[in-house]
């Protein structure tokens, strides 16, 4: 009986709270771990806004916005037709056997191109620009080119800007003389035989100048020199279009060579169009 009442505990029986107090101490020490961590990598990331998003906001591909650009203000036209009413002035025929070597581009003698008309009273070679309300532009554009071309000038009208570059080619076998006469720029009268580089035109002022040949007296023709980019000349149909009007009050001339001009004022707002036509009352004489 004694034996049995100073017999210890089986072995088991102790070994089993050593192994939980070792487990208890595990956990303890991960959860330490754990929260140092966390304090540590919360600490340097706090001052990026994206470091607070939740993992799976980190994860997340946000979905692409695309914003549609904003338009600038759409720019006003004027549309509209020059015609006449009355009886066109007639020319002649011109004459070109003085000079055998241009004759020879036409079938029939070529009429002077100072009275074109078209179908429906279209009235051509109109120069339609803004003379008021517009501001004045800097010139950004490309040379114009003027040809003398079967003792002509082509086109016949033509139309720039100021310091715009216009290159008088001769395309002829023949020399010519390129005079502009003009008032406001300076005038001035140069040779040019065939085979020589272009005359090179720029004026500083707005005018409209006219052009002759002093060897052939038929040569006639016109540039037209403006502060700004809102001008048009009328096709065969009398037709024109001034494109681009930002909003505002414009004054719109009309400017014949032969019949003079006309002005119109018309109010332009954005994305407008607007017509607008011209008559010219002419007479043969």
């Amino acid at each position: 009986m004694s034996t049995f009442a100073t017999t210890t505990q089986p072995p088991t029986q102790r070994a089993m709270p050593e192994r939980s107090s070792s487990k208890m101490q595990a956990i303890l020490i991960f959860c330490l771990a754990a929260f140092f961590y966390c304090a540590i990598t919360f600490s340097d990331t706090s001052s990026d806004p994206a470091s607070a998003l939740p993992l799976s906001a980190h994860n997340h591909v946000p979905e692409l916005t695309v914003t549609a650009p904003v338009s600038p203000e759409a720019g006003g036209v004027v549309k509209g037709r020059v015609t006449f009413d009355g009886t066109p002035k007639k020319y002649k025929p011109i004459d070109m056997s003085p000079e055998p070597n241009c004759a020879k581009f036409y079938t029939s003698a070529p009429l002077p191109e100072l009275s074109l008309t078209g179908p429906q009273n279209g009235l051509q070679n109109v120069i339609v620009y803004i003379s008021g309300g517009a501001p004045d532009e800097n010139f950004t554009g490309q040379v114009v080119r003027l040809n003398q071309r079967g003792c002509r000038y082509a086109p016949h009208v033509v139309t720039v800007m100021t310091n715009q570059e216009v290159w008088v080619q001769n395309d002829d076998p023949v020399a010519h003389s390129v005079h502009p006469m003009a008032h406001l720029n300076p005038e001035w009268n140069r040779s040019q035989p065939p085979g020589t580089p272009p005359v090179v035109i720029r004026y500083s002022q707005p005018e409209f100048i006219r052009v002759k040949c002093e060897l052939h007296p038929w040569m006639r023709g016109v540039v037209a020199v403006f502060k700004n980019s809102h001008y048009s000349v009328t096709d065969s149909n009398g037709t024109f279009s001034l494109p681009d009007l930002p909003p505002g009050k414009y004054t719109i001339t009309a400017w014949h060579e032969l019949y003079g001009t006309q002005s119109k004022e018309i109010t332009v707002g954005d994305g407008d169009n607007k017509a607008l036509d011209f008559v010219f009352k002419v007479t043969p004489y």
